[in-house]
């Protein structure tokens, strides 16, 4: 038997997210599923880093299988993103891996990146790509505000109501806020995140860019942990899943 890490990328519009449901096929796990079958003749569980929701697109998501038989990694690459070469999902890498190696369990950090564009003409190459907000951001103001949301915390203020995560205790590494031309860019590091909880936090971060809120006022709401108290829930068009850290 061997086990297969892949690196995926991939555009989440048009799908339901990465995990499979009974009723809707259209899922990036499984249509990667049906792409491995129909390589290898061997149905297989793939085991994602984690669950994108839909229209959140990939730059470097992980994910495992385990085949009877050893294959060259190389071909199955190239085997793979030929039986998915119609689609918006590219697998960038291909390798055999231990036998021992998980990629959800062993996964020491993500990294997501949320993309916004502040102008007013409405977008074209980057529409359903980014979160436009037409006017000013104080790029500044946000990156004071984003300093209360770093270290250990009860994010439940940031928690999505159909979150099934056990605690809303979780600790954010690090948190970066840049601008590239009409591009902001807010890079977020953690072990683990709750559902919705970066696009939860983008959306109060853009009010305090806004100027509707106050940076300190992060920490009222953090403290609060009442989801009523934030910002909106930012489009997932916007959010991008980085990579993972093993």
């Amino acid at each position: 038997m061997g086990r297969y890490k892949l690196t995926i990328e991939y555009k989440g519009r048009n799908f339901i997210g990465w995990q499979k449901q009974d009723d809707n096929p259209n899922s990036i796990q499984e249509i990667i599923e049906k792409a491995i079958l129909g390589l290898t003749g061997e149905a297989v569980d793939l085991v994602g880093s984690g669950r994108t929701d839909a229209g959140v697109n990939a730059l470097a998501q992980i994910a495992h299988f385990d085949l009877a038989t050893s294959k060259c990694a190389f071909k199955m690459r190239g085997g793979l993103n030929h039986h998915l070469r119609e689609g918006n999902i590219a697998i960038l890498d291909c390798a055999e891996v231990d036998a021992a190696f998980h990629s959800r369990f062993h996964a020491k950090m993500r990294h997501y990146q949320y993309q916004i564009i502040s102008r007013h003409p409405h977008l074209t190459l980057h529409r359903d790509l980014a979160w436009q907000i037409p006017y000013s951001l104080d790029i500044e103001e946000m990156v004071k505000a984003s300093g209360y949301l770093l270290g250990t915390h009860n994010f439940s203020s940031f928690r999505d109501s159909q979150c099934q995560s056990k605690s809303a205790i979780k600790t954010i590494e690090k948190i970066t806020i840049f601008k590239e031309g009409e591009f902001i860019k807010m890079n977020f590091s953690a072990k683990s995140f709750l559902h919705h909880q970066v696009r939860n936090m983008v959306g109060t971060l853009v009010l305090v860019g806004g100027g509707k809120i106050k940076p300190e006022d992060m920490k009222t709401i953090l403290e609060s942990h009442d989801r009523q108290k934030s910002g909106p829930n930012a489009p997932a068009s916007g959010l991008y899943f980085l990579g993972v850290d093993y």
